[in-house]
């Protein structure tokens, strides 16, 4: 897994993409409803909490599950640091 880059969005899409094997790049990506993301299931969240995890990014799972998108997941990575 690569480190997530919480900086820039492009960035923290292009990672996310590639280590969870998802299409989500570009402006669209972002914005996304995550139920609407063609492979985005259950496990997806969980390897992407793992992912975070593993960079140092402790953003609570309840605030995860909140997330109707990966811009509000990028907006809580930034926030929880």
């Amino acid at each position: 897994m690569s480190p997530v880059d919480p900086d820039g969005p492009d960035a923290f899409l292009r990672t996310v993409g590639d280590d969870l094997g998802l299409d989500v790049e570009g402006p669209a990506g972002a914005d996304t409803a995550l139920a609407d993301l063609p492979g985005w299931d259950s496990l997806n969240l969980l390897r992407l909490v793992a992912l975070l995890e593993e960079s140092g990014h402790r953003v609570p799972v309840h605030r995860l599950l909140e997330a109707r998108s990966l811009r509000d997941i990028h907006t809580l990575v930034k926030e929880y640091g």
